[in-house]
Order: C-alpha cells, then sequence, then structure tokens
C-alpha cells in the first residue's frame, strides 16, 4: 500500500507527504508488508462463519483499544487477542476525517476517533486513528461530520523515525 501521509507529516498544499519522507515510509511498508505476511501465514486457518472475513462487523474505536502508556514505544505484543481478531476482517467504524487541505477525491486520509472539539485532539493514543486508503477506483470527501467507513482492516504499525505514528490501516471500499 503506498502510505503517502500520516497526522504530522502532511505538506501544507497537498496532504501528501514530502518525496523523502513517502519514500522511507514506502520502503518501511515494504518491511513491514512482508511481515505482515509471514504472520498471517502462521495462523491458523478459520472454520465456520463466525470466522467469516468477509461478513461486515460493526465496530467503534473503543474495540480497538489496547494498553500503551503515552509516549511508551508500541510492540505487537500490547494488541489484545480480541484486537488481533479483527485484523483482515471486514468493519465498518464510525468516527472523523482528518481534515487536510484537499477536500475531494480523498483517497487516503486518516480517519479520527473524534473532531478534536473534545478531550482527544492532538497527542490522541495511537488506537484513536486508522489511515484509510480507498480501494482502487473509490474516493472520498473531507466533511465536519462523522462517517462510516467499510472496508478491511489491517494492524500494520507505520513508523517514521522510529517512532510508531499509527497502528491501524485500511482499504476502503466506501465512505458514508
Amino acid at each position: 500500500m503506498r502510505l503517502s501521509f500520516c497526522i504530522g507529516l502532511l505538506c501544507a498544499g497537498c496532504g501528501e507527504a514530502p518525496p523523502e519522507i513517502a519514500a522511507d515510509a514506502a520502503s518501511e511498508t515494504a518491511v513491514q508488508d512482508a511481515a505482515a505476511e509471514d504472520r498471517a501465514a502462521e495462523r491458523p486457518a478459520a472454520a465456520g462463519p463466525e470466522h467469516d472475513s468477509d461478513r461486515l462487523l460493526d465496530k467503534t474505536f473503543d474495540d480497538l483499544v489496547f494498553d500503551i502508556e503515552p509516549d511508551e514505544p508500541f510492540e505487537r505484543s500490547m494488541i489484545t487477542p480480541e484486537v488481533e481478531a479483527l485484523a483482515g476482517r471486514r468493519v465498518r467504524l464510525r468516527g472523523y476525517i482528518y481534515p487536510t487541505m484537499q477536500k475531494h477525491h480523498l483517497k487516503q486520509f486518516v480517519l479520527v476517533r473524534d473532531n478534536q472539539e473534545c478531550c482527544f485532539g492532538p497527542g490522541a493514543a495511537l488506537y484513536d486513528c486508522v489511515l484509510v486508503e480507498m480501494a482502487p477506483g473509490k474516493t472520498a470527501s473531507y466533511g465536519i461530520r462523522p462517517v462510516a467507513v467499510e472496508g478491511r482492516l489491517r494492524i500494520e504499525p507505520l513508523t517514521f523515525d522510529g517512532k510508531t505514528l499509527g497502528v491501524f490501516q485500511m482499504i476502503a471500499d466506501s465512505v458514508d
């Protein structure tokens, strides 16, 4: 997945990362993708309708919570089994599109728990945001109202300069 931006590293004009950051993120993402494939190969195949990865699950940001202290380095072992079970599943997650200079035809955006008008705002926990990439041919538009994003959730930490900027990613089919 081409990760061209993340919170805190946006170019003011276009919502894209500066080229040097995008290149570093893409390189790091390739390493993370390979590690994720290795983990997926180690998981036993699920059986039965209760493990149907195509069934849409309604989830909230509360379902993504794991134990981590502010400024504590992220480790994959912090993810709870319940959260880990959501990896690869189709989910509907409600939140707000993090604002950027680009308002329409968004191919990527950050979905956040709230609109920064209450206690979360800047410095929110790693589980309070999801990096969303729209499926090929799909786009989204920014608005101030909450949205429901449907897609396949992935647990793939995005790290830059040794700091984890996000843990969750999603390939989205729709944004309503």
